[in-house]
This record gives structure tokens, sequence and C-alpha cells, in this order.
């Protein structure tokens, strides 16, 4: 078969833009100057220049890395308001470039002082073309805003107005062969630019082999195919949107197209590169294979089950490039598991990849790290508007480490490798503080038969984390940095502590459940962060409680109060009781365990007190004598005329809850909340205050009225015996 040679074709050319994601613009400025395009200068996520007709049917056809290629039709400056927008719009010669019956759809990006919305520009350019085609005595075109004769680019920056046509019709990075995929797939056109930056093209002319052992819907190993084998990735798509434009020639188009067929064709026949992935998913290996069918680089492909902290040597004997998109988290619970597969991935690749390059592509630059690789290079990148980073490794081989590690004197006797410590200094001292604290706190968990503690409370302040046992479970809360604290250090020191922790504590990464601790008001606190509805059962003195790990920011057990509900449960035999603000009535359970007579438990939250009353079924306690009520604790002393023996009054610290009628702060409102207590206190019974004011002070005036004593001292277990003002706890009583 020979080339097929193109007939003679116009030599005019054109002004375009091509557009891109942010971060390859230098990328695709040196792709399309390959198809012979001029091109002038690159600007922020697009590529300007000039280009004959042929040139740009090649640019839509064959660039693996532009989102569309634009036909400049005008460059108009002092775009402010509508008024200037239809002048502009309507000084284009519209019936010269598509036809009067045709449908359009119209593409608006940006906003100027006098136009605020996309929508309104964009209605505002079509009301331009629309005008100029009537002013002409000729048919208004129609709006189509899914299958479009026409598609008009209009963007606004700066009161500067670009107008187009988009030549491309949908954004080039849909080939149309990814039907089927996993969760959040690459984008096309994503994939070819870090296959680019890896050198995949000359690595593929070579004959190397690509692998990803986390391929997911396959398309790094679709598009790495479709390089090697010199397939024009847009070569089945059945639209274009030039083929509504009037200078669209039909016959140059099918030479064109016919050309790539052609290359496509001896490029999948001269083809030696292999390509081989991985996924522990088995639906999405079947997707990849069918999105990889389609492509029609299906015969190239081996696509196998698998789970990467296992992976194995996938092409023995053979030499080529890694490349993977592992998960990242998209929230801050996912980190506990990613840290243990980053790391295992990277010692997998060291041990069954020696002399292979490796390119992990990453949205958590932190998680990178942990691979435990220097990367030789790295390259910024936007997936969507998420800042992202591709590194690349070169793995040595065997003879290289061991060169290496005889010039450095890191050999054991027998004469292996020793591996560098893969903890920084600060991290191992944080081990060695863990295992101090288990230590310290081994007596008293044994003689009190303590399952849910805190074992780490910030003691490092560079490690600024929360740890509490619940069990064989761990939650870690993270607190926020301090704003003088460079946030990719703290980032980094917390990948260093999930890493330290399975190791320390001799649990699984699923087990330890991570969230963000900061200041929460109104609705916030209740808010989900997961809905997993997860939960497990702990033991705490007599109770068995339910703890949800997971979901929420807090667990359903606040630990620092357990001698507190310990306490009530003591003094409960016989008393009617009262738990105000009462969460998850775990005191209450308390209470009635210990032989409350009978109980009211009141808080506004309706999921705080389901899980109370499903505490109280655990324990199987009688809901007719130990009653639930839903409302503002404030409003209910106000209206409850009750007495009651035992009152626990526990609220939190600021609250703008739109349920309750004012704003409440512990610190300013103690007096008449205190009071408003009272007064449901039988004359011999006890009121037990707490809260969680670190610097509460309690009023002095108070003390004119009733007997107070503060208790705060003895209601300190050893777990958080350094954080004394962890709270506040008072006994009052009548005088």
């Amino acid at each position: 078969m020979t080339t097929p040679e193109l007939a003679s074709v116009p030599t005019d050319t054109y002004a375009f833009l091509a557009t891109c994601p942010r971060g390859i613009e230098s990328l695709v400025a040196d792709e399309l100057a390959t198809l012979n395009a001029e091109i002038e200068r690159t600007t922020v996520a697009g590529v300007i220049g000039r280009a004959t007709l042929q040139t740009l049917y090649q640019m839509c056809l064959w660039s693996r890395l532009a989102n569309r290629i634009i036909l400049t039709l005008a460059r108009v400056e002092d775009v402010d308001s509508a008024a200037d927008l239809l002048k502009a719009v309507g000084d284009v010669s519209w019936e010269t470039l598509m036809p009067d019956n045709a449908t359009l759809r119209v593409d608006f990006h940006g906003r100027s002082e006098g136009i605020r919305h996309t929508q309104f520009g964009a209605q505002t350019v079509k009301d331009g073309v629309v005008d100029r085609f009537q002013a002409q005595g000729l048919l208004r075109p129609n709006v189509d805003p899914h299958r479009p004769d026409t598609r008009i680019y209009a963007h606004l920056h700066r009161n500067v107005l670009t107008l187009g046509i988009d030549l491309s019709g949908d954004s080039l990075h849909m080939r149309g062969y990814r039907l089927e995929g996993g969760k959040a797939p690459l984008k096309e056109n994503l994939a070819a630019a870090l296959l680019v930056r890896a050198g995949w093209p000359e690595r593929a002319r070579k004959g190397e082999v690509l692998v990803d052992p986390m391929c997911g819907a396959g398309t790094l190993l679709i598009e790495g195919a479709l390089m090697a084998c010199d397939i024009a990735p847009n070569l089945g798509r059945p639209r274009w949107g030039f083929q509504g434009w009037q200078e669209h020639d039909p016959e140059l188009w099918k030479q064109v197209e016919r050309e790539a067929r052609w290359r496509a064709e001896a490029g999948k026949r001269r083809c030696r590169a292999a390509f081989i992935g991985q996924d522990v998913d088995g639906y999405v290996i079947q997707a990849s294979a069918s999105n990889a069918r389609r492509a029609g680089v299906d015969q190239l492909m081996t696509l196998t089950r698998g789970d990467a902290t296992r992976l194995t040597a996938l092409a023995p004997n053979e030499t080529g490039l890694v490349i993977t998109n592992p998960p990242y988290g998209e929230r801050i619970g996912d980190m506990p598991a990613l840290v243990p597969l980053y790391s295992e991935l990277g010692a997998r690749l060291r041990q069954h990849y020696p002399g292979w390059s490796v390119a992990l592509f990453t949205g958590n630059p932190e998680l990178g790290y942990r691979l435990g690789m220097k990367a030789h290079k790295q390259y910024s990148f936007f997936n969507g508007a998420l800042a992202c980073k591709l590194f690349l490794f070169e793995i040595r081989t065997t003879e290289e480490r061991q060169a290496v590690a005889e010039a450095h004197g890191n050999l054991t006797p027998e004469g292996e490798v020793m591996e560098a410590p893969s903890l920084s200094e600060g991290a191992q001292m944080f081990a060695n503080r863990l295992r101090k604290n288990i230590k310290r706190l081994a007596k008293w968990r044994k003689r009190s038969g303590v399952q849910c503690y805190r074992l780490y409370d910030a003691d490092m302040p560079e490690y600024a984390l929360a740890i509490d046992i619940y069990g064989s479970r761990v939650h870690v809360q993270e607190y926020v940095a301090p704003k003088g604290i460079d946030p990719r250090q703290a980032e980094r020191r917390l990948m260093e502590a999930l890493t330290v922790l399975p190791q320390v504590l001799d649990v699984a990464s699923d087990h330890i459940y991570l969230k963000r601790r900061q200041r929460q008001a109104g609705k916030a606190q209740y808010t989900r962060q997961s809905n997993s509805q997860e939960r497990l059962v702990v033991e705490e003195g007599k109770a068995k409680l339910w703890v949800n790990l997971r979901d929420y920011l807090d667990t359903g057990l606040f630990l620092d109060h357990r001698p507190v509900r310990l306490m009530l449960g003591e003094m409960a035999s016989g008393k009617r009781v009262l738990n105000l603000f009462c969460y998850t009535a775990t005191a209450t359970v308390h209470m009635a365990l210990g032989g409350a007579r009978e109980s009211i438990s009141v808080d506004m939250s309706n999921t705080y007190l389901d899980w109370g009353r499903d505490n109280f079924e655990l324990n199987r306690i009688d809901l007719r004598r130990h009653r639930l009520e839903r409302e503002d604790c404030l409003k209910w002393l106000a209206e409850d005329r009750s007495q009651f023996d035992l009152i626990f009054l526990d609220p939190p610290t600021f609250s703008n809850s739109k349920k309750m009628e004012a704003t409440f702060d512990v610190q300013r409102d103690q007096i008449p909340l205190i009071n408003s207590a009272m007064a449901r206190l039988a004359k011999n019974g006890t009121l037990v205050f707490s809260n969680n004011q670190r610097r509460f002070k309690l009023e002095p005036s108070l003390a004119e009225y009733y007997d107070v004593e503060d208790i705060t001292s003895r209601t300190l277990d050893p777990d958080f015996q350094r954080r004394p003002d962890i709270h506040k706890v008072f006994v009052i009583r009548h005088r």
C-alpha cells in the first residue's frame, strides 16, 4: 500500500485558538507546530496561531492534547455592556460563515461589569447573530444546544471579546471509545499529556512495555497504544463542528481523513510495544477491555484483575514505563487507607521493576512522596480545577543499587543492600512518643478495664493530632494548623503519622479513621462526613454503647467525660434524673444502669436522639420510664415544671443553630442557664454542670446562692491529665 497523496490545497491561512487544560499549553504548541501550524503565542489554557485549511483539519483530527480548535473571527476591545457585545457580534458577517437555516449553539465564557452571567452573555451573542441574519433579509437560525450545525465560541476577558467558530464540535478529549469506566477517570487529552511528559512516544518507537497497575477505565493504556500505532485520536468521530462552516471543503477533508486511516493501518502492523494493565476491580477491567476494543487497540492489550499492593513483574525480562493514577482521596477520611497503598506500591515497584521508569500522577503530592523514591522530575498539571503533580522516577537495577550501597557503606555482612529508613527523624520521634504513651497507660487500662481512651493529644506540636483508641479501631483528629505553619509541611507530617500508626499500634489501615478538627457552629457538628452507617459497640463500665467513627465529626462518645458518666451512674440509684443537651444519651445509659427510677433526656438533634434510643435498646433500658425528647433545652427548662433529684447539664460552648431562638454562649449565658436548671432541681438534689470551654470561669455570684464545688481535677483520668483544661465540672446544690 502506498501513501495517499493530497491534491493541491489552498494555502491561505486562518487565525485559530486551540484551547487546552491549564498547564500543558507548551506541549500543545509543540504538537500543533509538528502539524505545520504557525504558533504565535500561548495564553492561559490556550495556544494562538495561524494555519491553512488542511492544517486546521489535521489539528482537529490529530491533536491528542487540545480541547477545541477555534476559528478566530474577531477580537474586539472595550466590550463591557450588553449593547457593546451586541454590536461586536453584529459586525461579523455571519451570513458568509453559516447557512441562514442552520442551527447554532453559543458557548460564552467570561464576564464584565455589565455582563455578569454566562447565560446572559450567550443569549446576547445569539441575539446579535439572529439580528444580523434578519437585517440581511435571511431566515433566522435556531438554537440547538445538543447537535447544532454551528457552535459559536465567545470569550470575554478584561473587556476584550474573542469570537470564533468551534471547528471541533464536541471537545476533542471525547474520543468516543470510552463509554464505560470506573470512578473519576482521567480525560483522554490529560492522559495523553502525562504520557508525553513521561517520554512514552519515544519509548513506544523502541517497542517498550507500558504498564498501568491501577488502570481503571484503561485511558492511559489506550492513549499510549494510539500513540504507538500512529492512530489519529479522533479518527472515529462521526460529526465535526467545521461541517456547518460555509468554507468547509469536503473533498480536502476526505483526503486528510484517508491519509490518517492509511497511517493507522500501517502503524498497527509495525507496532512492537506492549500494553499491560491490572485493577483490583473486575468490573473496570471489563470496562477497559470494551473501551480498548472501541478504540481498535484491544489486540495489543493484556488486562487482568490484580491488587497493586501485591504487584509483581507483569512483564518479566522486559523494561519500559509504569504509569498510573492511583486514588488520592477526595475526603480527608480516605487518607489512612491510601498512605499504605502508596508505600506498598513503591516497595513493589522497587522490588519487581529494576531498570524501569515510573510516572505517577496524583492530586495529593504528599501521597506521592510515600512511594519512598526520589523523583528526578516533576510537573504540575490541573485535573479540572484540582492542582496535581506528575512524578517521574527511575528505578535502579540491582547492580546499580549494589554500587551505590558499596559507595555509602550500607551493606549487611551478607552483602545485601540495607534500605535507608523511610521515616524522617520527626516521624521516628512521633512513633517513640506513641510507644511511651502506650506503656504509661498500660497499668491504668488493665486496672480500669477501659476500652476507649486517648492515646495522644498533640504531645508534639509538630504532629498536631488527637489519637483515640476504640477497642481495635483508631480515631484520628487532625487539628488545623495555625496560619503561620506551611500547609505542605503539615500535610507531610500527617502522612508520616498515618504511616507510623499501623506499625506502632498493630492495626490495619482500614481500621484508622481520620477527620479534621476545627471549631463547629450551629448545624456543622451534626453534618455527615460520610454515609457509611458503619458503627460498632464498645463497653464502658456497665454500659454498652454504639459509636460511629466514620460518618460524623464526633463519634457519639466524648472520652474526656468518662469519669463524669461513671460518677453519675453511681449517684443515680432510685433517683429521677434529667440529662440536658444529652447528645447520644450515654450519660443517661449509665444513670439508668445505675438504678435511676426514671429519666428524661433532651436534645435538639433527631440524629443524636435516634442514636440515644439505639443505646437504650442495646442496654435493654425501659423506654417507658426513660424518655427522649426533642426540644431546645433552654425552652424546655422554661416551660417544664417537673422536679428532678439529679440533673446533668453539659451545654455546648457556643451554638447558633436555627432551631434555637437566639445564639448561645456558655460563658455569657451561664447564670440564666444554671438558674433555670436549679429551678427544676429538688431541694436535696444535685446538679452536675460541665462544659468544654477551655477558658471557662464560673461566675462568682452563683456561689452566693448555691453550694458550688469545682470537681474538675477529680474528673480527669490518666489519658487526659496532659490537658487539664479539656473540660470544667462543677457540682451545684441548693443551700
